[in-house]
């Protein structure tokens, strides 16, 4: 005879909450630095900041493709964060659908943006 005290926890969902939350924390951090390493280097120029020099920052390959990295972390951090905005209050499916597919577009779209912002300087 065996017995079984309690009940059975049935796990339901898609199981994604540590790499979410992993993520948010990561990223995070990434960004948190980059904008103490740029801050560093504004700091550390003399005179006021102009627009050549703040071009001189980020016209090295090196800073351009860490500066997109950073880019692609926010856009991971906003994504997670929007998604679960998302998926708690808007509860009818197909609105959920639209504004995540939305959300999803704006991304991508503001990365390109990005791109062309960075190796245009």
């Amino acid at each position: 005879m065996s017995v079984n005290y309690g009940s059975k926890r049935v796990v339901v969902g898609a199981h994604y909450g540590l790499r979410d939350w992993l993520a948010q924390r990561i990223t995070g951090v990434l960004m948190v630095l980059f904008t103490l390493a740029v801050l560093g280097q504004v700091l550390l120029t003399s005179g006021d900041i102009s627009y050549d020099k703040w071009a001189g920052i980020f016209s090295t390959q090196f800073m351009k493709a860490l500066t997109f990295s950073v880019f692609i972390a926010l856009a991971i951090h906003v994504w997670v964060g929007v998604r679960d905005i998302w998926m708690d209050y808007v509860k009818p499916v197909g609105l959920r659908l639209v504004l995540q597919v939305f959300t999803l577009v704006w991304l991508v779209s503001c990365l390109g943006w990005a791109i062309q912002v960075l190796w245009r300087l």
